[in-house]
């Protein structure tokens, strides 16, 4: 199975693309294109109102929207149900309180869409492409840092959870067997319930960074050939080389007669910063999709040729 992200700057025609090389990778492959932008259009594009389930389209190609405010609730519920299992002598301090405003907590959309990712990888084995139409730059990079950020706190958490039972077994074996109403303590580093889980946390987002870093895994960096796109576009470019993220393709998008020295000129910059990637030019036009009939318009040339 093969993973592709379309990213870059707001507006410049990310879903367009990501939904025309779904159209093109599915005469011969069995596609998922995911949007996980929050003002979704995918549904729009394709003529057909999409909730957050995946819709057949085609016998080889089907459709989702993600519900970013359904994901980011259910994601805190979940956690907030393991903390409060885990440490349940701190329901005394009506923790409810403080568990309805995580939801405006900075990193919770980031790791809802994250969740999401994951799941969708694992759990839709039956596809050859998994196309996921991006967010605009910003929360795209978080969220894509977000695995190798997580993995460096976990370890830290692992050897302070450690150094914790380290203590109780040394007051174990001075004072005896301790215990509390709710759980008898560990001393054990297996049978520890939060080591435990840090662990499979670990182990969650070793494997995604892997598959993130991976050969079967290309980004694709959307632009337009106007001066701000270059700069955030160049932005972009630099966080994925920070993280190791594999920029497959680059591709100009809403060129004109009247805009092609500007095209040529953004596209020269780009290919200073992403050096030995390649650049597709894909010429302005009205409709590229027609949502009713299912055909693909206008299109110059094959998008996903240069993929992998």
């Amino acid at each position: 199975m093969k993973i592709l992200f379309f990213t870059g700057k707001g507006g410049v025609g990310k879903s367009t693309m990501a939904a025309a090389a779904a159209w093109q990778l599915s005469q011969k492959n069995r596609v998922l294109i995911v949007s996980l932008d929050p003002a979704h259009n995918l549904g729009d594009i394709f003529g057909v109102d999409l909730q957050d389930n995946k819709t057949r389209y085609t016998n080889t190609l089907y459709l989702k929207e993600i519900d970013l405010r359904k994901l980011s609730r259910e994601y805190l519920q979940r956690e907030t149900d393991v903390l409060s299992s885990s440490y349940k002598y701190l329901q005394t301090l009506n923790l409810d309180n403080y568990f309805s405003v995580l939801k405006y907590s900075p990193g919770i959309e980031e790791y809802a869409l994250l969740t999401s990712i994951e799941k969708t990888i694992n759990s839709e084995t039956d596809f050859d492409y998994i196309i996921f139409d991006t967010p605009p730059t910003g929360l795209t990079l978080r969220f894509l840092a977000l695995p190798r950020v997580t993995i460096t706190w976990i370890d830290r958490l692992i050897q302070i959870r450690q150094k914790i039972l380290e203590k109780r077994y040394t007051i174990h074996r001075i004072r005896g067997p301790l215990s509390s109403e709710e759980t008898l303590l560990d001393y054990k580093e297996e049978d520890d319930d939060i080591l435990k889980r840090l662990w499979k946390l670990n182990s969650n987002y070793e494997s995604l960074n892997r598959i993130l870093q991976g050969e079967n895994c290309s980004i694709i960096l959307v632009f337009n050939p106007d001066v701000l796109s270059l700069k955030e576009s160049q932005r972009l470019m630099e966080g994925l080389n920070d993280l190791n993220l594999p920029l497959r393709l680059l591709i100009d998008n809403k060129v004109t007669k009247e805009n092609e020295g500007m095209a040529g000129y953004v596209e020269e910059n780009m290919k200073k910063t992403a050096k030995d990637i390649p650049v597709d030019r894909v010429f302005l036009s009205k409709t590229l999709l027609d949502g009713k009939n299912g055909k693909l318009y206008d299109i110059q040339q094959d998008i996903t040729s240069n993929l992998f």
